[in-house]
């Protein structure tokens, strides 16, 4: 019996695939390394059963699947497997292979680790034809190569089944897939597979409402063969920021019309939270919640650093939290940051809002101000301090940028939740620091 076989331990009863799928992804990384060619052959044939569920194919009768996930996620493993079981049970089917350009296509699609020729069973290893593009399989399927770059390439060819590949890429996305469509129109029921990464592109919510659309979320961890390891460095690397939760959540992550913050603005301020040092002046920013069942209770942390600029530090915000709770949770933030005061709007019961935190904070400063204009025209002056390049974020606050990306010219709100309550913390409180920073007062703020 081989090294490798050994050291798999089979239970009675137990095939080795229920053991490989059994292991960690980095044990079973190192005993497919030492498997006999055979079986490594053998288990690539059977990957339907040890694909996860956002790999396989949807029930029932739809036109177009789309797999919108993040990197990892196995989504070109995905589109290879389906198109050679199309390949097996249609002989002689046209099949359109789109890419965002020629080289990626060749690359990923046809030639890479997952791709069509990598998948392929031993006994029907196609026959890629580089001079026409055309992928030949053993059933007399043929798979056509096609770029996003040329649009006008689709335009005519007829198809069973297409797989498009990177949609948010497509520079002439539109083009490519009208025509594209247009030609779906090969036997009873023609179907296209899109894998793509997310992107905030107009295609992808065309594509997404097509009738009958089945739409496959996932995130990068939810592959259980990849190593550990990676997935805890991605995490740490790009963990809620804007490009983690792109491309390793898959999250669709668009701007809001009239958005008074943008994502993009929200990424360019954004510092390593050992990068700002011992802040000068903390302020904490309150936005409590009209009772303890309803919203969260907005908790904002904000400093005034050495070189005069401002930094959000912490989101201490709690959820649906009695008075008593959300006041100690203030406190506690306070006496982590050495907070000198606190400022929480007043609109829902200001006595009651001074009383509560003033009993959780015996010896710190607690001023109530009263909105005297709308959320948005209070959140202009603090949003243009972001665009001057004033505040920075320490950290990712993922639930805090959400909702300030919703707050929008002309005071409407189109972010999560049904209020900003976040939002309006950090705004609270880098108002009371831009104040006492220039010497005056922030317009639409009442204090009392």
């Amino acid at each position: 019996m081989t090294r490798w076989l050994k050291r798999l331990a089979l239970a009675p009863g137990e095939t080795i695939l229920d053991r490989l799928l059994r292991l960690s992804p980095d044990e079973r990384a190192e005993l497919i390394r030492d498997m006999p060619r055979r079986f490594v052959e053998e288990l690539n044939e059977r990957w339907y059963q040890w694909a996860h569920d956002g790999q396989r194919a949807p029930p029932g009768d739809w036109p177009v699947w789309v797999i919108r996930a993040g990197r990892g996620f196995g989504k070109t493993r995905a589109g290879a497997e389906w198109v050679s079981e199309i390949a097996r049970a249609t002989p002689g089917a046209r099949i359109a292979l789109v890419a965002a350009n020629d080289r990626d296509g060749i690359r990923v699609m046809i030639e890479g680790v997952s791709g069509l020729i990598a998948v392929a069973r031993r006994d029907e290893q196609p026959r890629w034809r580089h001079d026409r593009r055309e992928l030949h399989f053993k059933s007399g399927a043929v798979a056509t190569l096609f770029s996003a770059e040329a649009p006008g390439n689709l335009r005519g060819p007829e198809h069973h089944a297409a797989w498009c590949d990177e949609l948010a890429k497509w520079r002439s996305g539109d083009a490519a897939w009208d025509n594209l469509m247009l030609g779906m129109r090969k036997g009873e029921r023609p179907r296209v597979l899109v894998t793509t990464t997310p992107r905030p592109v107009p295609l992808m919510a065309r594509v997404e409402a097509v009738p009958g659309c089945v739409l496959t979320l996932g995130r990068t961890p939810d592959n259980p063969h990849l190593p550990r390891s990676y997935v805890a460095a991605m995490i740490a690397t790009y963990g809620g920021t804007r490009l983690g939760r792109q491309e390793l959540d898959g999250e669709l992550l668009e701007d809001v019309e009239g958005a008074l913050w943008t994502r993009a603005l929200v990424e360019a301020c954004r510092v390593d939270t050992d990068a700002i040092g011992k802040p000068v002046r903390v302020v904490i920013g309150v936005d409590p919640p009209a009772t303890s069942t309803g919203d969260a209770c907005g908790i904002v942390v904000a400093a005034l650093l050495r070189d005069g600029k401002l930094a959000v530090v912490e989101d201490a915000s709690v959820e649906k939290a009695s008075p008593a709770v959300w006041a100690q949770a203030v406190a506690a933030a306070a006496a982590r940051w050495g907070a000198e005061r606190v400022v929480a709007e007043s609109n829902m019961g200001g006595e009651m809002v001074l009383g509560t935190l003033r009993a959780a904070m015996t010896n710190l400063p607690v001023t109530a101000v009263h909105a005297s204009v709308g959320k948005a025209r209070r959140a202009e002056p603090v949003a243009l301090a972001y665009e001057r390049g004033d505040v920075v974020h320490a950290g990712v606050f993922s639930a805090l940028e959400d909702e300030l990306c919703g707050l929008q010219v002309g005071g409407g709100y189109a972010g999560p939740g049904r209020s900003p309550d976040r939002a309006d913390a950090c705004v609270w409180a880098l108002a009371e620091l831009l104040s006492k920073k220039r010497g005056g007062r922030e317009p639409g703020v009442r204090r009392i």
